[in-house]
C-alpha cells in the first residue's frame, strides 16, 4: 500500500476554497488536468455514494465515488473506480483547515492506494505532484486573482 500526503498553505479564507473544492463535479473550474466532469445517474454533486467521472486533459476517463463530505470539517474523500493509472484501493482525503494568521488556509490532500510494484515511484510521484500540488497550486492562483 502506498500513501501520500501533500499539503499547502493557501492565501485565501478556508471557506472561500472550500467554495471552489467542495463541488465534487466543479474540478475542471480548477483543476489544470481536468477537462470536463459529469455526476452520473442524475444525481447532485455533494450527495454521498455520487459517482463522477471526468476526462484528463490527455484523454483519460477516471470514475471517482465520493464517500464522505463535512461542510463543518471542510474535507471530502473519494474513491477511484475506474482510471488508466493502474491503481487499485484508491481512496483519497482532501481537508481544508482555517489559518487564522492573516486568513490563509492549510490544505492536506492524502490518498492510500496500490499499485504493480514497477509503477509504484512513478505513481507516487504523479499523484503527489501532477495532481495534488498542482491542485492547490492552481487553487492559490484562482483564489489569489479574486483579493
Amino acid at each position: 500500500m502506498t500513501s501520500i500526503y501533500v499539503s499547502s498553505v493557501i492565501d485565501a479564507p478556508a471557506a472561500d476554497v472550500w467554495a471552489s473544492v467542495r463541488d465534487f463535479n466543479g474540478m475542471p473550474l480548477w483543476h489544470p488536468l481536468i477537462a470536463d466532469s459529469q455526476i452520473e445517474n442524475g444525481l447532485t454533486s455533494d450527495r454521498i455514494g455520487c459517482v463522477r467521472y471526468f476526462h484528463t486533459r490527455d484523454g483519460g476517463l477516471i470514475r471517482e465515488q465520493l464517500l464522505a463530505l463535512s461542510d463543518y470539517d471542510y474535507t471530502f474523500t473519494y474513491a477511484i473506480l475506474e482510471s488508466p493509472m493502474g491503481v487499485s484501493d484508491y481512496v483519497a482525503t482532501l481537508k481544508l483547515t482555517p489559518v487564522t494568521d492573516g486568513d490563509r488556509c492549510f490544505g492536506e490532500w492524502t490518498a492510500d492506494f496500490s499499485a504493480p510494484p514497477e509503477r509504484e515511484a512513478e505513481l507516487k510521484r504523479f499523484v503527489s505532484q501532477e495532481v495534488f500540488l498542482a491542485g492547490f497550486q492552481a487553487l492559490q492562483a484562482r483564489l489569489a486573482r479574486r483579493r
